[in-house]
């Protein structure tokens, strides 16, 4: 493995907080047909010493980014996140805005057309959107720094992210993935910004993926109010998550090796039972759950997923074919294995036949699931099936 600079500060010291060992890329989905065996590569994150920014250690992979359907959980949340803002006074009806988007889809443009906002063009931008967009650059310095140049004077940066507080105190272990360079903490990027002439001015937090925040930030030179309460609490969430500390982070370790066990464990014992199951949601975060698992298609004869473009794929690194939801009009299987919690309701209603025939949605993150315990530790939690 690359010994890494970071892709922040360029800070040559930091240590491995989380190594999933040789993993194929998340975002290769070759077709069912195709044998494999698929190429693996090192998949590990790595703590700046100097800035505190977790990043992968390295990355060969080559981006394919299969379009998959965006949920409705991160449809809402954008409409709540639009909403929050311009009551905020940050989003001006005839403001400038340019979006810097996540390869995965999902757009807050037309929303903010809605508000009244235009299309910047080539001009800066009184507004810079980023939803989940910085984290697919590899070079994070650069990349913060071509947002802070393109935005104009009294303008506003708004970053939404994943926050690393979440990711350690909940065990989500499989967020680090190919293709995403940084897992924020508000203390990171908050350096992160400074370096780039920006200061955060104000944040809102969402329940996205069990804790995402939206972090508002503006030229330093403006010298606008912040950062405020909202903020200030985020950085304390950071301290006591030790957001910064490898021994925390690297309790991620530890829930990576769990979950794997407990997945292969319940899979298991539905195959002895005599229990049918089925995955959905074909999304990068079940990849290396599933390799880390060894999970194939004896125990799991399928994983559904609603994107057109995956269908008649296989899980990387397994035999698992990825199925049509029309699988699910055919025959309803006694379990549905889901790999996207932020699924749930969605799916609830879209498939009601599965839980009126008996069967039930099992959750995959709760299934020997971790979480930070007061004693600055994990504490395993009892699976709630």
């Amino acid at each position: 493995m690359v010994t890494p600079a970071c892709r922040a500060c360029r800070g040559p010291h930091g240590e491995i907080v989380l190594d999933l060992g040789e993993q194929p890329a998340c975002d290769y989905f070759p077709p069912a047909a195709d044998p494999g065996p698929d190429p693996v590569h090192p998949l590990a994150m790595w703590l700046c010493e100097r800035c505190g920014l977790a990043q992968l250690a390295d990355d060969p992979t080559t981006p394919e980014e299969p379009r998959g359907k965006e949920p409705a959980a991160l449809t809402a949340q954008a409409a709540e996140a639009v909403a929050v803002v311009a009551g905020a006074g940050l989003a001006p009806a005839g403001g400038r805005v340019r979006e810097y988007g996540s390869p995965h889809g999902g757009s807050w443009l037309g929303l903010l057309h809605d508000r009244g906002l235009v299309a910047a063009g080539d001009e800066p931008a009184d507004v810079i959107v980023d939803c989940f967009g910085l984290m697919h650059a590899a070079d994070q310095a650069a990349a913060l720094a071509e947002r802070a140049a393109g935005l104009a004077m009294g303008g506003t940066l708004l970053l939404q992210y994943h926050a690393l507080e979440t990711i350690i105190g909940l065990g989500q272990w499989n967020a680090l993935r190919h293709g995403h360079f940084a897992y924020y903490s508000t203390t990171a990027l908050a350096g992160m910004l400074h370096e780039a002439g920006l200061g955060p001015l104000t944040a809102w937090r969402f329940d996205l993926y069990g804790g995402t925040i939206l972090l508002a930030a503006s030229r330093i030179a403006d010298d606008r109010t912040g950062p405020d309460e909202a903020v200030m609490a985020l950085l304390a969430d950071d301290a006591r998550a030790g957001a910064r500390d490898p021994a925390m982070v690297g309790h991620l370790q530890v829930a990576a090796r769990a979950s794997a066990d407990a997945v292969h464990a319940w899979l298991a014992a539905e195959r002895a039972a005599g229990r049918s199951v089925l995955g959905y949601g074909a999304a990068s975060r079940a990849v290396a759950l599933l390799c880390s698992a060894k999970v194939d298609r004896a125990l799991l004869p399928g994983v559904v997923d609603a994107s057109p473009a995956k269908e008649g794929m296989r899980m990387p690194g397994t035999d698992i074919p990825i199925l049509s939801p029309a699988v699910l009009t055919a025959a309803v299987p006694d379990s549905m294995l889901l790999f996207v919690p932020d699924l749930r309701p969605e799916v609830s209603s879209a498939f009601p036949a599965i839980e009126a025939a008996g069967g039930r949605w099992v959750i995959a993150d709760s299934l020997g699931s971790f979480q930070a315990s007061d004693s600055g530790g994990l504490e395993q939690h009892a699976q709630p099936f």
